[in-house]
């Protein structure tokens, strides 16, 4: 079983090429502005969530650890989170985003991956997730139902079949997210 990162369940909704240029084509990719802006925004997300209270999660308690490395060999799947969340009320897995857009497919999909790996890693079962919009400070919460996790196991098949078969998909219909693309000089068909 190809090992993948829960990370590549968001570049896959976002542009399926990132994963394969990731994985069947290594080339060296270019370093986006917003690559470095999140690299360099890290600690002073930690730093103001040390201080947060959980109410902005809806909990009454809890405890919080920061930057948890998941892996699992069933799941050929592995990660770090950005923070999880154990309470008496279960584990919630939340996943911070530089955005001022709602959450997309590509920030729900990513989020179940982690819950998968807490599952699996954990073995108690997680009922929801936290996207946390960092410019508007909001957490916004989903439901990481059953019917989400197969969906998600099914695209963790469809990356391994494509990097397997070496098969290069379509890029992604959606054009301006080429702008800022770290590998945007591979893609010849588009540009």
């Amino acid at each position: 079983m190809t090992p993948l990162r829960v990370n590549d369940i968001k570049q896959y909704f976002y542009c399926p090429r990132v994963v394969f240029y990731q994985y069947s084509l290594p080339v060296e990719k270019k370093t986006t502005r917003k690559m470095e802006l999140g690299k360099s925004e890290e600690e002073l997300i930690d730093k103001l969530e040390k201080r947060r209270k959980l109410g902005a999660y809806n909990l009454a308690e809890g405890t919080r650890k920061f930057h948890v490395w998941l892996s699992s060999k069933r799941l050929g799947l592995s990660g770090k989170l950005d923070l999880l969340i154990e309470s008496p009320d279960g584990l919630f897995p939340v996943d911070f985003k530089l955005t001022t857009g709602q959450p997309h497919n590509n920030h729900i999909y990513q989020l179940c991956g982690y819950a998968l790996l807490l599952e699996d890693c954990y073995r108690r079962e997680v009922t929801k997730g936290f996207v946390y919009l960092l410019p508007k400070s909001d957490a916004v919460v989903f439901d990481l139902t059953k019917e989400l996790k197969a969906e998600t196991l099914r695209v963790l098949d469809e990356i391994r079949a494509m990097i397997e078969a070496e098969r290069m998909p379509s890029p992604t219909p959606l054009r301006n997210r080429c702008t800022d693309c770290e590998y945007r000089n591979f893609c010849g068909d588009v540009f």
